[in-house]
């Protein structure tokens, strides 16, 4: 039987249910059946949209690059976002992975006016009450390694605090850190796969 959970994956929390260097894991907030595993990963010191579930199906469909799913990420970075910054996330731009230049595809990018209410971060930001920090939303279809940072870093707005939001019409609308909520087969592939 498959199981479907949507979790908010807090801060400082492996996306794995096995323990690596004393860090904390999922295993540390989520109860789930031992067959059940992330489907995809959110870096150690991101947070926010996690789907767990045993369905190897699913787990493929989400990865494999060619269905291209949208993924959105609210993002806290450090400095005013200007317009100019903006139009090079949207329009794609060239960052470094695994020390190879990568185009990035082309994103969505806005800034998110008023600021979102996110859940107060633990341990939160460092906060510098002289340098301003603002909060935009990003939406990719792909996933690369730290891909988020690295294309705010190339605009110059290093990241201060990364959410996934959502993944195509999943969210973590009403889940604080460390929440789970179970979904049917039907619903969360209705969500995902409209």
């Amino acid at each position: 039987m498959d199981s479907y959970f949507v979790i908010y994956k807090p801060y400082l929390v492996l996306s794995q249910f096995t323990s690596q260097e004393g860090k904390e894991t999922l295993a540390h907030h989520f109860n789930v059946p031992k067959e059940v595993y992330p489907v995809g990963r959110l870096d150690y010191d991101s947070e926010g949209l996690l789907i767990l579930t045993n369905d190897k199906q699913l787990n493929n469909r989400l990865l494999n690059p060619m269905h291209q799913h949208e993924r959105e990420y609210w993002v806290q970075v450090e400095g005013t976002v200007t317009e100019e910054a903006l139009k090079n996330l949207q329009q794609g731009l060239t960052i470094s992975i695994d020390g190879k230049p990568f185009k990035t595809a082309k994103s969505k990018a806005l800034i998110l006016t008023p600021e979102p209410n996110v859940p107060v971060r633990n341990p939160p930001i460092r906060y510098r009450k002289n340098i301003a920090t603002s909060w935009i939303s990003l939406s990719l279809t792909e996933g690369k390694n730290r891909q988020v940072r690295r294309m705010t870093a190339a605009v110059g707005f290093p990241t201060l605090r990364l959410i996934r939001y959502r993944i195509e019409k999943v969210t973590i609308e009403g889940l604080q850190p460390g929440e789970i909520k179970e979904l049917s087969k039907e619903k969360l592939y209705g969500l995902l796969f409209h």
